[in-house]
């Protein structure tokens, strides 16, 4: 099937067309796909639109481009997002159709860290709740957790639930959580991680940092999350003022 043509960057399309057809099993994981001139006749695009729909998708483990062999299918991914979306990851999970689920949970009341006390505006001698999880989809590991939130928030038996800290806090506490300001960066193999989350060692992780705000504009939980590249999709919309 050729690619529509339509104001969209052409090789945008082209990424849809595959994407679409990995969701309809015409292309399953594993297979290679036909040489550049003969994909791009059949998408009716030329091959330099195509080059940069296969960057775009090797980008996003869709596919592995192994020089001098060919090109493979590796998947669609697990969980699509918006990454400018406030959403917990409990909400991202359902949102894509599976269940979340929780395999690891540690809840610690600490001293806070350097780093802690100048994102959450901590004075020396507070305390902060470290908690960290690791998060699955289907009972897939598909996201390491680490997040630390002011101690003096919540009551000193209060302990987290399972799933979405943002309900807890609200529940809890009456906060609720407003804005992010977020950090996204890539990480290749990582020991720890890695093997908690199931990875093998081709499989890198996208890492979201991010400082969440109130409606006071009151810091309230940092957070670091290590998703599985392979599972995860993130997508940003971008506008010319």
């Amino acid at each position: 099937m050729k690619v529509s043509t339509d104001n969209k960057l052409m090789y945008l399309k082209v990424v849809e067309r595959i994407k679409e057809e990995i969701r309809q099993k015409k292309l399953l994981p594993g297979i290679k796909l036909p040489a550049e001139p003969e994909f791009a006749q059949y998408l009716g695009v030329s091959r330099a639109t195509l080059r940069e729909a296969l960057i775009v998708l090797e980008s996003e483990n869709i596919i592995n481009r192994i020089h001098g062999i060919g090109t493979f299918v590796k998947g669609h991914a697990l969980i699509e997002s918006g990454i400018e979306e406030m959403s917990s990851i409990t909400e991202m999970i359902v949102q894509n159709g599976h269940t979340p689920g929780t395999s690891l949970f540690l809840q610690e009341l600490i001293d806070a860290d350097e780093e802690s006390k100048a994102h959450l505006n901590l004075q020396d001698h507070e305390k902060i709740i470290f908690v960290k999880r690791i998060r699955t989809a289907n009972d897939e590991p598909v996201i390491y957790c680490v997040d630390k939130l002011p101690a003096q928030l919540l009551r000193k038996d209060f302990r987290f639930s399972e799933e979405s800290l943002f309900i807890d806090l609200k529940k809890e506490a009456g906060i609720e959580i407003d804005y992010a300001i977020s950090h996204i960066e890539s990480l290749g193999y990582h020991p720890e991680i890695s093997e908690a989350l199931q990875c093998d060692h081709s499989t890198s992780l996208l890492i979201l940092k991010q400082l969440h705000f109130d409606k006071r504009n009151r810091p309230i939980l940092s957070s670091v999350n290590y998703f599985r590249a392979d599972k995860f999709n993130f997508t940003v919309i971008r506008k010319r003022k």
